[in-house]
């Protein structure tokens, strides 16, 4: 493979409208509109240049890119904390037990509360792979290289972090967990509440939603059933999630009721298992399968490779990664097995 995962810069801004264009919708991160994504990439324009090693309210944007053609074929973003501009809102699943004496009977009601608990966490999302890439584990590289990033820049990050996955989505693009509880209430499609909010925010959830809990109940059985499902295209990206130590936790999205998985940041696999390593050697030809990254902020890169561990802590890599990311005996190399 030729590819390689870097810091997003303004040009890039073509090739990520491309790719929004084909999200089908339900993607707030990568909305289809060069002026949000434009200021996104001002954002982590900004947030690449700070120097100070502290958490603020940054977004980090990376892109997969071709290093043969210089094409990017996939992207992915990172929040170090979120809640900050406007309220980070989440409903809540949980349950309300009552019981009679009289008729001996225990009634639980499951609800929906609208809570603001993940505030202030870290998040990873965004991600979002070309479909003619969809092979070769390039999905799982962009997955993991974020962890690697944050390994590599850990103060910057909260102690929690999450990933909202999309929710159900019908045919017709819009949402049946939408339609059975916030549409309700705001007069808008599933889709238009979905673009407003991905250029402008979701404060209008907070100046309009309703604060009482939502009887699960009460809702049609397209809704009920919508609650915490991942999209059918999202399945693989819960199952890594898990796989890297998150949880479903009873959070969904107000929009469209897809999960949210929260973990504690140190206790990401891929953030726990990360290698800090100085560079002795570049000739490597056998060696475990490894995502390796290097560079500080703005010069982050990461790809695939080979790598062996000696027994003093230092690394030999393959000629091809190397090359890719421009390493010399005596760099540091961050590694995670693949």
């Amino acid at each position: 493979m030729t590819f390689v995962l870097r810091a997003a810069r303004p040009e890039h801004l073509e090739h990520l409208y491309e790719m929004a264009k084909l999200t089908g919708g339900g993607f707030t991160n990568l909305p289809p509109d060069r002026k949000a994504l434009g200021r996104k990439l001002e954002r982590a324009a900004e947030a690449f240049a700070r120097d100070e090693d502290t958490v603020a309210d940054e977004q980090f944007v990376l892109v997969l890119e071709n290093t043969q053609n210089r094409t990017v074929r996939g992207t992915c973003q990172l929040m170090t904390q979120v809640g900050q501009q406007w309220p980070f809102y989440s409903y809540r699943l949980t349950t309300l037990t009552q019981h009679s004496k009289e008729l001996d009977r225990t009634v639980r009601a499951e609800m929906l509360n609208l809570v603001t608990d993940l505030e202030g966490s870290s998040e990873v999302g965004g991600l979002f792979l070309h479909p003619n890439e969809r092979a070769g584990g390039l999905g799982l590289l962009l997955a993991r290289s974020r962890y690697l990033f944050i390994a590599m820049h850990r103060p910057r990050f909260g102690d929690r972090i999450l990933a909202e996955l999309r929710g159900i989505i019908d045919e017709r693009g819009g949402s049946p967990f939408w339609d059975g509880v916030a549409g309700r209430f705001f007069g808008m499609s599933f889709q238009e509440a979905d673009y407003f909010n991905a250029i402008n925010g979701n404060q209008f959830i907070a100046d309009l939603m309703p604060k009482h809990p939502v009887y699960i109940a009460m809702l049609s059985e397209t809704a009920r059933s919508a609650i915490g499902v991942p999209h059918p295209t999202g399945r693989a990206a819960m199952r890594m999630l898990e796989t890297e130590g998150f949880n479903y936790e009873g959070y969904v999205d107000i929009f469209d009721g897809g999960p949210t998985m929260t973990a504690r940041t140190d206790q990401v696999r891929s953030i726990a298992e990360a290698c800090r390593c100085e560079l002795v050697g570049t000739e490597l030809e056998e060696g475990e399968r490894a995502i390796l990254a290097t560079g500080h902020l703005a010069s982050f890169r990461a790809c695939y490779g080979a790598r062996a561990i000696n027994e003093d802590g230092t690394i030999a890599i393959d000629s091809r990664s190397a090359d890719l990311l421009d390493l010399r005996p005596g760099d540091t190399v961050w590694s995670v097995t693949r």
